[in-house]
This record gives C-alpha cells, sequence and structure tokens, in this order.
C-alpha cells in the first residue's frame, strides 16, 4: 500500500474549455456533472474557460487552438496536487490528459493510471484514420508521439479497463508500450486489483466505459457492452479499499439540449459510482 495518505478534500474543477469536443452536448455536460458532484461533496466548482462551439476539425489544429486549455488542465492538477486536495477534474474530452497523466507521473512517479474507458484512445499521427486528438490522448500521455507537451507517463504504469473497441493500430501501439489492458469480463476486478497492486492511482473515467444502455452517448463513441452501474461501483469501491486515489478526471459526460431530467439523472449515476473515492 502506498505511504501517500489520502485527500481530506477535494479541489472540483469544470473544464468548459474546449480541446477536441465535436459534440454540442459536451460543453453542457460539463457543467450539470461538475454542479452535480458539487453538491454531493459540498464544493463549489472551480470553472475554466468559457464554453466554445464544437468543430470537426484535424487533432494539429485542435492541438493548437486548445493549447492554453491544456495547459490550464495540467495546471490545475497540480496546483491541487501541491494543496494536498484530491484533484477532481470535469472535462468533455480526453484531450486533457496529455497533462494531467504527465503532471501527475512528475509529481508521483510511484503512481499508476487507471483509465477507465471503451475505447482504447490509443492512436498516433500515423495509425489514426478520424485524425480525432481525443482518439490520441493516452498513447500521447506515454510518449508514442510529440503533443508539444513536455513529460510522459510510461506506459508499464497504466492499467487500460473496461476497453471495447480498438481500432487498427492501436493494439499494436499498446504492445509498444506495454499497457496492460483488461476488458469487462467478470473477471475485470481481481484483474484490475492484480494490475494495480496496491499502488497510488491517479482514475481517468471516460463514461462511455458504461453500457449505453446505462448511459447514453453519441452515437460517435457509442459501443456496446460495458459496465453497469452496479459494477462500477463495485470496481470503484474495491479500487478506494485496496488502493490511494490520489487524482480522478471524467470525460465524456453530455447534456443534449432538452434532455434537462435525463441529464440530471445521467449525472447523479455518475456521481454514485465515484462516490467511493470521493472524500
Amino acid at each position: 500500500m502506498s505511504s501517500i495518505v489520502r485527500a481530506e478534500q477535494a479541489t472540483l474543477v469544470a473544464m468548459r474549455c474546449r480541446t477536441a469536443e465535436r459534440s454540442p452536448a459536451a460543453a453542457p455536460g460539463v457543467e450539470v456533472l461538475a454542479a452535480t458532484i458539487g453538491r454531493q461533496i459540498g464544493a463549489e466548482p472551480r470553472l475554466i474557460g468559457s464554453p466554445q462551439p464544437p468543430l470537426s476539425q484535424g487533432f494539429q489544429d485542435d492541438l493548437a487552438g486548445s493549447r492554453g486549455c491544456l495547459l490550464e488542465a495540467g495546471g490545475q492538477v497540480e496546483d491541487a496536487l501541491n494543496a494536498g486536495t484530491l484533484p477532481l477534474v470535469i472535462a468533455g474530452d480526453p484531450a486533457i490528459a496529455l497533462t494531467t497523466l504527465p503532471t501527475v507521473a512528475r509529481m508521483h512517479p510511484e503512481a499508476r493510471v487507471l483509465w477507465l474507458d471503451g475505447h482504447a484512445a490509443f492512436h498516433t499521427p500515423a495509425t489514426t484514420s478520424s485524425d480525432y486528438l481525443g482518439g490520441m490522448a493516452l498513447a500521447g500521455a506515454c510518449g508514442l508521439w510529440d503533443t508539444g507537451f513536455e513529460g510522459h507517463i510510461a506506459g508499464e504504469r497504466v492499467v487500460l479497463c473496461g476497453v471495447r473497441e480498438m481500432q487498427e493500430g492501436e493494439r499494436e501501439n499498446l504492445n509498444q508500450a506495454h499497457v496492460t489492458v483488461i476488458g469487462s469480463s467478470l473477471e475485470t476486478l481481481v484483474f484490475m486489483q492484480n494490475a494495480l497492486d496496491g499502488a497510488a492511482v491517479y482514475v481517468h473515467l471516460d463514461v462511455d466505459v458504461l453500457d449505453p444502455a446505462t448511459m447514453p452517448v453519441s452515437h460517435a463513441v457509442k459501443v456496446a457492452g460495458g459496465f453497469d452501474d452496479g459494477k462500477l461501483l463495485d470496481l470503484l469501491e474495491a479500487l478506494g479499499e485496496s488502493c490511494d486515489v490520489i487524482g480522478v478526471e471524467v470525460t465524456g459526460f453530455e447534456a443534449a439540449e432538452g434532455q434537462g431530467e435525463q441529464a440530471g439523472l445521467g449525472a447523479e449515476v455518475i456521481a454514485g459510482v465515484l462516490d467511493p473515492l470521493l472524500p
């Protein structure tokens, strides 16, 4: 078990600035989820940036246009860790990991990352067909391509869990980086605990790790299967009991126009499964 003391407070951050969001429901989703979790833990979200319209453009344009937002995401994690609080970052897109994960690796070299996602997010410029920055986020954070940001986390310290879709090229990239990959089978919990081995853990939760029947997401990222909220809650309860959780980031939650009640219920689901990890 790590010697890190579990944080007694969280620094709740809502990243409203755009990184690579392609859905109009992404920015409202950040605000709804941050507000819901804020009520749960009794904290006001720290609002970063202003909502921007979604764009469908190549990763190089997104990387250049979102540089300030990405640097801010890493800076917020660093500030929270320096303050002895749990960074709890809500963002529309997993691209924030390009700076958050290297920050964690620099400040806590012994830490591992648990990346919960229906997708691998492990493309590089050489393998991507969509040119989508979010689909390259974890590979960039692991140093497989030049993101223009300092640092990376070693792939062998990353556990990719719940993945159900790997596109051509991603599996080879994952093997090259020595990332541990765990699907969404009955043995997932045991495999996860064995892979993390009681280490300090930073958690990335993309909501599409949940079954679309439990957590509706845009058609572009929908992957059949996945955890229901009960199984994900069990997984995170076991994580909280066996490891010191030093930070959490949540991406991909959506609040489409006209779905206020449905979005609110979805946010409650996410807040509920996160409860075992929060101060």
